[in-house]
């Protein structure tokens, strides 16, 4: 995993904590995996799927019951996230309130993360 020892990959809100306990309960999963992919008019998007198990690479986080598994390439583009789920009127859902972005579209589906020399000297303790 990129990140500090020690130090948790991504925090979930409570409101998020009980979507994601509440789903793996539903459907009998181990977790959610969330990780990044090309798309979406500023460059990149979140995704999110049920899992089973972890794979090999995957970063684990659990908190009060929920689990969260890091997609291996997402790794660096996550440290320092924090994940809510928010329901509104019209529509309700995740949200990522990640530190590692530099720029999102209009429509709020896609980001723009900073480069990676970036992230790396700010997630780098001593640097």
């Amino acid at each position: 995993m990129f990140g500090i020892p020690g130090k948790q990959a991504v925090t979930m809100t409570d409101a998020a904590i009980k979507q994601i306990r509440g789903l793996m309960e539903r459907d009998g999963r181990a977790g959610l995996r969330i990780g990044v992919k090309k798309g979406g008019c500023a460059g990149m998007e979140y995704t999110m799927d049920y899992v089973d198990e972890a794979e090999a690479n995957d970063e684990v986080v659990e908190q009060d019951g929920a689990r969260i598994l890091i997609a291996p390439m997402a790794q660096m583009f996550l440290f320092g996230t924090q994940i809510d789920y928010e329901t509104g009127l019209l529509e309700s859902g995740f949200r990522f309130n990640n530190p590692n972005v530099a720029d999102a579209c209009g429509c709020g589906e896609s980001i723009k993360f900073k480069d990676v020399s970036e992230l790396t000297a700010e997630q780098t303790p001593g640097q």
